[in-house]
């Protein structure tokens, strides 16, 4: 394991009146998330944030109201992620419950299209004979300047509703709905883009049933809540009060087997029960299969299999993605270890590394390359972009994932600010972003680059820490602890899963599976002996039954032969001494 520095998140003084009637572990770790108050804990509906807050929702709404009056043909434009693909389910679903007759869906081809509402897709539209009298993007748009002026010189309005960082120039749409468009108030920025068009259905269903216009009997859109959580949690957007309250309302109808037969067809191919799924089965079981058909395919798998009424169907389609998920793995796994002999080959320690790295190789896959520049990130604590080649044979498309304290987005301002043309095209979020280049201006641009990380961050930046909530006492070693903590979420992006470290005398260790170290530990101040395991330590290790570790964990269950015990997911570990 990469060498890491072991931080405690500061436990704030008790404030008095909240949680008394939380148990205390629960209190402690919920005021060193920020929580200062039980209102910030009531996960009800009526606690979210009203939509006619979101600038421009009011000319989307009426756009949309008109479309269903008019019988109009609608275009939904979603995006190949998963957020992207729940957007679209949302809007597909819930338009059609508030009573719109004609309606249809588009992703983009990751591979021929590339990002959002190009005017290409309007073209092949246009040739098809398929032209839509009102579009709507779901997960992007603010950023097709050029894709939605081509539209609207067709005679198609456009909606766009988003959740990405604007630049200079906003799209001439006839509605922009985008929390962090400038001028708009709107309480969560944190939003996902399936957040959005949620927002956006709920302000339609209210302006339809001032109207009278209404279908009866009235469309709950709380069934769509199980799509909101997943696009919200596999987005990894900060999970501010508002999106927790999407995200547990959403969690609820999952585990009460309420929710759309896909999702719960995808939890059944993963061996997951769906009556006791958290936030993180949605993060890292749910998200990654769906993901998967666009990394590898087309994404209208996916959404066909968040559509699908049928549970076999749902079934079929939820098979599809595993595949698929398997094949992004085995990918995944041989580009990464490219992409290790390719910082082998540089000749340098982590010291020598440059500060912000650009890898590229000719035969990564443009799907992977995210996944891969997050594994790289995590290996060596740097700002990493991961690049592959485009269809044109010219062009590289990459794919960044930064480091606390580095906005890459902004970073990326910067270099296309000093070199002006390099990039052809960039946009993203904080710690995520792509952008595509030629090939020849790769070395530029890998300078540019480390130059502006090197002007933003400091030596102390590029040390890798974990940050943990201290340890548990004897008492706290517990199954009821796991179960306390698996419900007590939802966790996610800045609202963290408790992580908890301690020392611990290791009884005895070996690998199992290849790649997996399974331990007996014991507490170095107490007794009892509890299981752990470490996932994907590969084969060597040190020997920790000399030495004792330092144990970063979280505590879970494991039920083997009919019995559960109390077992630790151990997320590093180092020796004592």
């Amino acid at each position: 394991m990469t060498p890491k520095k072991i931080l405690r998140r500061p436990q704030p003084d008790n404030t008095p009146g909240w949680g008394q009637d939380l148990p205390p572990i629960l209190r402690r770790l919920y005021s060193a998330r920020g929580v200062t108050s039980d209102a910030q804990l009531s996960y009800t509906l009526k606690h979210l944030a009203s939509p006619f807050e979101l600038r421009g929702i009011d000319r989307a709404v009426e756009l949309l109201a008109d479309a269903i009056a008019q019988n109009q043909r609608v275009l939904v434009l979603g995006d190949f992620d998963a957020d992207g693909a729940t957007s679209t389910a949302v809007a597909m679903l819930g338009l059609s419950m508030l009573g719109l007759q004609s309606i249809d869906f588009r992703v983009p081809s990751r591979f021929s299209d590339g990002y959002g509402l190009t005017p290409g897709i309007i073209e092949r539209l246009r040739e098809e004979g398929e032209l839509p009298d009102l579009l709507v993007t779901v997960d992007n748009g603010i950023s097709a300047v050029e894709g939605v002026s081509a539209a609207r010189r067709l005679g198609i309005k456009v909606v766009v509703t988003d959740h990405h960082l604007a630049g200079e120039t906003l799209p001439d749409a006839d509605a922009i709905v985008n929390p962090n468009q400038p001028g708009c108030a709107f309480l969560s920025k944190n939003a996902a883009g399936v957040g959005v068009m949620f927002y956006v259905l709920t302000a339609l269903r209210k302006k339809l049933r001032d109207a009278g216009r209404l279908p009866q009997p009235e469309p709950n859109l709380g069934s769509l809540l199980d799509l909101v959580a997943l696009g919200t949690v596999a987005d990894v957007v900060p999970l501010d009060h508002n999106n927790r309250i999407f995200v547990e309302q959403g969690l609820r109808r999952i585990r009460q087997g309420e929710a759309r037969p896909g999702i719960l067809a995808l939890l059944e191919v993963a061996g997951r029960e769906h009556g006791n799924i958290s936030s993180t089965d949605l993060g890292f079981v749910v998200g990654p299969r769906l993901n998967a058909a666009g990394r590898l395919d087309d994404m209208s798998v996916g959404i066909a299999c968040l559509l699908a009424d049928n549970p076999d169907e749902a079934r079929r389609l939820a098979r599809e993605l595993d595949t698929f998920n398997r094949e992004r793995r085995t990918i995944e796994k041989d580009m990464k270890t490219q992409a290790q002999d390719l910082l082998a080959s540089m000749s340098l320690d982590l010291e020598g590394l440059p500060w912000g790295l650009a890898l590229f190789d000719q035969d990564w896959h443009q799907g992977v390359i995210g996944i891969l520049a997050a594994r790289i990130r995590e290996q060596t604590h740097r700002p990493t972009i991961a690049f592959a080649p485009d269809e044109n044979g010219v062009d590289i498309k990459g794919s960044a994932r930064s480091i606390p304290g580095l906005h890459i987005r902004d970073v990326l301002a910067v270099v296309d600010a000093r070199h002006p043309g390099v990039m052809h095209k960039y946009g993203g979020h904080a710690m995520a972003a792509g952008m595509t280049l030629a090939r020849r201006d790769l070395d530029a641009f890998s300078e540019a680059f480390d130059r502006a990380v090197r002007d933003t961050l400091t030596a102390a930046d590029l040390e890798a820490a974990i940050t943990t909530d201290g340890p548990l006492s004897a008492d706290e070693l517990s199954l009821e602890t796991a179960a306390l903590l698996k419900r007590a979420g939802p966790w996610g992006q800045h609202f963290p899963e408790p992580l908890f470290d301690g020392e611990f005398r290791v009884v005895s260790q070996r690998i199992v599976g290849e790649n997996h170290l399974k331990l007996v530990l014991q507490p170095v101040d107490g007794s009892g002996i509890i299981d752990g395991i470490a996932f994907n330590t590969g084969p060597e290790v040190p020997d920790y039954t000399r030495t004792g570790a330092r144990v970063v964990y979280k505590p879970d269950s494991n039920t083997f032969r009919g019995r559960t015990n109390l077992q630790l997911l151990v997320d590093y570990l180092e020796p004592l001494s």
